[in-house]
């Protein structure tokens, strides 16, 4: 790919630190909470892309000027007290949309944490490739607030903090070749929350189901050995998500999602079969095809091929998983 890759986090022990809340863009940042300000910041970069987490435990008025070229796209992770963004209450896991050029203001009434996408608005149609509303760059043109989805919220907000905490412990899982898979697991968790504050949409077509199939698996013949996301499919494609489900409900019986998961564990099962114990690890395989949960990771495993990953690997059996992480 040849893009800026980045993974970094630190300590906060000021508002100053809170000048780069959103990687990529200056942000003006004012005190309103009494005592000394304690929290951290994290961003992962992906070229252009990037995604900011948060955390702080003090009140705070925030500022960005309107020389911004790029589209924010933020979420409230946690909230003491109140949090209003321009005019907008927000509440936990709501989604906040600040458009390129646009100057915003945002009040946190006490400890908050926060995540914070920061892309290019031509984007929006690759990131999220169908979903066709979300794919039109006039949708992200004017300042929105989407109000989430309690159940749906919260599983999404969970999943954005998991990605950013195993990219900042797994530093090498962020490579090249993984990169856009990453980008779009990210853009997932914060199109899950706008999506369930919208209508359901019923438009679409559903081509022969095994002729679309075969453009799919042309188009994974052509990638390689990196993983695919499936909303990357949906935007080369031009497919909704919907046609996507229903194709491969009728000929494989499950979703593309479950398709492409089996797809990557397949393929880290080659790699593990084809690869010396000491030469890698089960845990660095399978970050760099794009699986952070690495328990849930192994049961997966486990339930496909009967045996461990660790086993395939050739390492005995006393390095298994271990209360949740693997331990190769």
């Amino acid at each position: 790919m040849g893009q800026f890759l980045l993974v970094d986090s630190q300590k906060l022990d000021g508002f100053e630190g809170l000048q780069q809340a959103v990687h990529g863009s200056h942000v003006d940042v004012m005190q309103l909470g009494r005592g000394r300000l304690h929290g951290t910041l994290s961003h992962v970069g992906i070229g252009d892309f990037s995604l900011s987490i948060g955390a702080f435990n003090v009140g705070m008025r925030t500022q960005r000027i309107a020389s911004d070229d790029k589209l924010i796209v933020g979420m409230l992770l946690a909230a003491e007290q109140r949090v209003a963004h321009w005019s907008f209450d927000m509440q936990l896991n709501d989604v906040l949309v600040i458009p390129p050029l646009l100057e915003h203001d945002g009040v946190f009434h006490g400890g908050s944490a926060y995540a914070a996408m920061r892309f290019d608005l031509d984007e929006v149609t690759s990131l999220f490739g169908g979903e066709a509303r979300l794919s039109d760059p006039d949708t992200w043109r004017g300042r929105g607030h989407f109000r989430a989805d309690l159940a749906t919220g919260a599983v999404a907000s969970h999943r954005l903090v998991r990605i950013m905490s195993h990219l900042r412990t797994h530093k090498y899982a962020l490579m090249p070749s993984n990169a856009d898979f990453w980008k779009r697991s990210i853009v997932e968790c914060m199109a899950a929350n706008v999506i369930s504050s919208l209508p359901p949409d019923d438009s679409g077509w559903l081509p022969s189901a095994r002729r679309l199939i075969r453009r799919v698996e042309d188009y994974l013949d052509e990638t390689g050995p990196r993983p695919v996301h499936v909303s990357e499919i949906c935007s080369t494609l031009r497919v909704s998500r919907r046609t996507l489900h229903r194709a491969f409900q009728e000929v494989f019986g499950i979703g593309p999602v479950t398709f492409l998961r089996y797809k990557r564990l397949c393929a880290i099962h080659s790699i593990l079969r084809d690869s010396a114990p000491g030469s890698t690890t089960v845990a660095a395989v399978a970050m760099q095809q794009g699986f952070y949960e690495l328990g849930r990771f192994s049961h997966y495993y486990f339930t496909m091929f009967g045996e461990h990953p660790s086993q395939t690997l050739g390492i005995a059996p006393s390095t298994l998983v271990r209360g949740g992480n693997i331990c190769a």
